[in-house]
């Protein structure tokens, strides 16, 4: 499955359970809001925190979903590279094999442009 089609699914799995637990799911989505426009670090820097959680804690999901958002923000492959590394430095082995995923999500996301 390309990291497009899975951006697909999730957005349709998303707006699932939105429909099944709508409270949840917009109490969620305000805190998201809240921090990504809060603090003094800037969105991209934010997201690039968020990747590296995402690839320590194994969340292909979560990776496409912020790579997708690094794309957007502007973030270079010699950036996201730097967030891999460190993700591996602080995962071992098993944030290697996910770093992985997020450079070839990255490079077909940002090849979509």
């Amino acid at each position: 499955m390309s990291w497009n089609d899975k951006l697909t699914d999730t957005r349709q799995q998303l707006r699932a359970l939105n429909k099944t637990i709508p409270d949840t799911m917009q109490a969620f989505g305000a805190l998201g809001k809240s921090v990504k426009e809060g603090g003094t670090l800037d969105f991209k820097s934010k997201e690039f925190v968020a990747l590296g959680i995402a690839v320590a804690t194994k969340c292909e999901t979560c990776i496409a979903l912020h790579v997708e958002a690094l794309v957007r923000a502007g973030a270079t492959r010699d950036e996201v590279g730097d967030v891999l590394a460190m993700s591996i430095q602080m995962g071992g082995g098993p944030a290697m094999m996910y770093a992985a995923h997020a450079l070839a999500c990255f490079d077909e996301l940002s090849a979509r442009g």
